[in-house]
C-alpha cells in the first residue's frame, strides 16, 4: 500500500512537472529561459520568408540560450541603469511601437481590387499608343549630318556609318539602335520628326536637338506592348501601399498640435 502511494505521488509530481518544462527551453543559472522567446524569434524568422525547419529551431534555441547568459553578465555588471541603456530602450520601444502602428493601418486600410485597376488605367492611359522602333547616328555639326545622310542615299548602310560615326555612345555601337520606345521617350525635335517619318524612312535634313544632329532612320511602327494588369499587379499594391502608408503618416504630423 505504501509502495503504491509513493507511486501515486511521483506519477503526480511529474505530470505537474513535464508542463513547466515543456514552458522553458532552458534554465540557465537557475533562471528559467521560455519556450516563447525561441517561438519570437521563429516568428521573425519565417516573416523573412524562410522556411523553420528542426534545425533551424536548433540554432534558434542556441540563440536564446547566448542570450540569456549574455543578460544575465550585463545585468550582474549594473549596464541596465546606465543613461545610455535606458535612452537605447526608449528608441527601441518607440521603433517597436510605431512599426506595430504602421502594420495595424495597413491592416485596417487595404489596398483595394478597385484601387489596383484603377491605377492600372491611369499607366495605360499614359503609356499606351505606338511605339517606334528607330535607328540615329548623332554627330556634332550639321555639315557631318548632311554628308551622312547624301552618303546613306548613295546606298551606303545605315549601321555601318553609326558604328564609326555616331557620338552617343549607347546606340552607336549597335548601329544606330534605340530598340522600340514611345514617342514621349524623346526629347521633342527628335519625336517630332521621328513620327513624321514612314516605315523604313529617312529623315531628309538633320535634326537639331540639345545633344547635336540627328540623322533618324524609322524601321517600325507597333502599338504599345504594354504588360497585363495580372502581371505588375504585385507592384501596383505595393506602391499604392506606400503611398497610402504615407498619407497616414502625413496627415498625423500635420494635425498634431506642436508647441
Amino acid at each position: 500500500m505504501k509502495q503504491q502511494l509513493l507511486a501515486a505521488a511521483a506519477a503526480a509530481f511529474l505530470c505537474a512537472a513535464l508542463p513547466a518544462a515543456a514552458q522553458n527551453v532552458a534554465v540557465v543559472n537557475g533562471k528559467p529561459v521560455p519556450t516563447a522567446r525561441v517561438e519570437a524569434l521563429a516568428a521573425q524568422f519565417a516573416k523573412s520568408g524562410r522556411p523553420v525547419t528542426p534545425e533551424v529551431t536548433a540554432q534558434l534555441k542556441e540563440e536564446v540560450i547566448a542570450r540569456e547568459v549574455f543578460m544575465q553578465e550585463a545585468q550582474k555588471r549594473g549596464l541596465e541603469g546606465s543613461d545610455d541603456f535606458r535612452n537605447q530602450m526608449e528608441l527601441a520601444r518607440q521603433t517597436l511601437l510605431i512599426r506595430e502602428l504602421f502594420a495595424d493601418q495597413q491592416k485596417k486600410n487595404p489596398v483595394t481590387d478597385a484601387e489596383i485597376k484603377a491605377e492600372y488605367d491611369k499607366f495605360v492611359a499614359a503609356n499606351g499608343g505606338k511605339e517606334y522602333k528607330a535607328r540615329h547616328i548623332l554627330v556634332e555639326k550639321e555639315d557631318e549630318a548632311k554628308a551622312i545622310i547624301a552618303s546613306l542615299k548613295k546606298g551606303q548602310k545605315f549601321e555601318d556609318i553609326a558604328k564609326k560615326q555616331s557620338k552617343d555612345p549607347g546606340s552607336g555601337a549597335n548601329g544606330g539602335d534605340l530598340d522600340w520606345a514611345t514617342a514621349a521617350s524623346y526629347v521633342p525635335e527628335f519625336s517630332d520628326a521621328m513620327v513624321k517619318l514612314t516605315k523604313g524612312q529617312l529623315t531628309q535634313q538633320p535634326v537639331k536637338t540639345q545633344f547635336g544632329w540627328h540623322v533618324i532612320r524609322l524601321d517600325d511602327v507597333r502599338e504599345a506592348q504594354l504588360p497585363k494588369l495580372d502581371d505588375i499587379k504585385p507592384q501596383i499594391a505595393q506602391s499604392l501601399q506606400q503611398q497610402k502608408l504615407a498619407k497616414f503618416q502625413q496627415d498625423l504630423r500635420g494635425s498634431a498640435k506642436v508647441e
